[in-house]
């Protein structure tokens, strides 16, 4: 794994060590104050090299382009939400996925790196974490081109991993809402108020490749805006959870990926 990470800042190798825990501190004490961290120089800058190089043949042939109108809930009723409450606004998503069966290689070995898992486990306060049992959804990569970006939406698992493998030259701004709703409270007016552009709360972040990003997608709002330009901006996305066995619905593969 040190061909690919940077174990020397991030030693996530060392389990228990002064280095280890002093990390793990850091990164809860920005998890609870803004609800993500951000490792920037986690990967290698030869590795993000490397990773692009093996995919962008795969993303030329091989990807599904996810291009479909939706709510913020994914999902086309709400229980407690009448047809036309606000919060129900349809908004539209365009990239071109790779499911974990096109991928492998180093993204592959992080994604079942048990360290890693220990180390997000920890930082998130969780007794352990297991690997999505989805050949398809348990780590993806997404490309985000000219005029393309993902929309508004909430993620199914608690926590989101994502690795920046290219930034684009413009545009591609990951936009986020921090806890904008709770497991007791849905927040429909504060979502439809969000969606019409009038939450001062809402914050914007650039990251840099090879950034490893970990925020709370369950509850907090989150979108890219449009790319601008020729680069595409190229990230991936590790799903892991509390308990194993983990799947997304036939339904779920189909919309998200175009095939189960």
């Amino acid at each position: 794994m040190e061909s690919l990470i940077n174990l020397d800042d991030f030693p996530l190798d060392a389990q228990g060590s002064s280095g280890w825990t002093a990390l793990v501190e850091r990164c809860k004490a920005a998890l609870a104050a803004e609800g993500m961290f951000n490792l920037e120089g986690f990967l290698k800058p030869q590795t993000c090299k490397d990773i692009l190089h093996d995919l962008r043949p795969r993303f030329a042939t091989e990807a599904f382009t996810h291009s479909r109108s939706h709510n913020i809930y994914f999902r086309d009723t709400v229980d407690g939400l009448a047809p036309d409450h606000p919060a129900l606004h349809k908004v539209t998503t365009v990239n071109h996925t790779l499911c974990a069966d096109q991928i492998g290689g180093g993204l592959d070995q992080l994604y079942r790196w048990a360290p890693f898992r220990a180390f997000l486990a920890a930082v998130m306060d969780k007794p352990a974490l297991y690997e999505m049992d989805d050949a398809l959804a348990r780590h993806n990569v997404m490309a985000y081109r000219a005029g393309e970006g993902l929309n508004w939406h909430f993620d199914r698992s608690e926590f989101t991993t994502t690795l920046l493998l290219q930034a684009p030259d413009a545009g591609g701004s990951f936009e986020y809402r921090s806890d904008l709703r709770t497991e007791t409270d849905p927040n429909f007016d504060g979502v439809a108020k969000l969606l019409r552009g009038h939450d001062p709360a809402k914050r914007s972040l650039s990251l840099a490749p090879g950034t490893l990003n970990v925020f709370r997608g369950k509850n907090t709002a989150h979108r890219v805006t449009p790319v601008k330009g020729d680069k595409d901006r190229i990230i991936a996305v590790f799903s892991y959870f509390e308990t194993p066995g983990v799947q997304f619905s036939a339904k779920e593969r189909l919309g998200f990926y175009g095939r189960t």
